[in-house]
């Protein structure tokens, strides 16, 4: 874009020159010419000039607002950067930080594994050793129920006893 309105500027004075020179060459060839002809040339002549002023307006206008949008490009990307750099900054911290955690969890899981077999063995010994005495207390609980019942047995026999020797101490008198 720039270098075609680079080759249009300066085919512009090129253009403008060949017009005055036909122009000028015609006025002085043809002395003849009427005051009309010349004004219409004259006209013909600042109109093309007019024109040649807007366009130029309008081409720095034009660059005015392409510098103007490189401008805001500019500080777009600036801006951007600078975001970049802030989201890289946020995330070598973070890295850092979930590193330790990770090789805190990992060496914690080392000891929980040797606490996690005694553990199960510990478990293993109480169950065992309930189940044992479990099985003492219901073999206590068996002669607990054969006393009972010898002691029960026991006494009445002593009672028996004592009865048939009161019966004959009774028969005795």
């Amino acid at each position: 874009m720039m270098q075609t309105e680079q080759s249009q500027e300066a085919a512009q004075p090129q253009q403008q020159q060949l017009m005055l020179q036909n122009s000028s060459g015609s006025l002085s060839f043809s002395s003849n010419m009427s005051r009309e002809d010349e004004e219409m040339s004259r006209s013909a002549l600042s109109t093309f000039r007019a024109k040649e002023e807007e366009i130029e307006r309008k081409k720095m206008e034009v660059r005015e607002k392409v510098q103007a949008q490189l401008g805001r490009v500019e500080e777009e990307t600036k801006r951007l950067a600078t975001i970049r750099e802030e989201l890289e900054g946020l995330s070598d911290p973070m890295r850092k930080d979930v590193s330790q955690v990770r090789k805190k969890i990992d060496a914690i899981n080392k000891e929980l594994k040797p606490l996690g077999h005694t553990c199960q063995k510990k478990e293993k010994e109480y169950r065992d050793a309930l189940e044992a005495f479990n099985e003492k207390n219901r073999e206590k609980v068996q002669l607990i129920t054969k006393l009972m019942e010898l002691v029960s047995e026991s006494e009445k026999t002593r009672m028996k006893k004592l009865e048939e020797l009161s019966k004959n101490i009774e028969s005795l008198k």
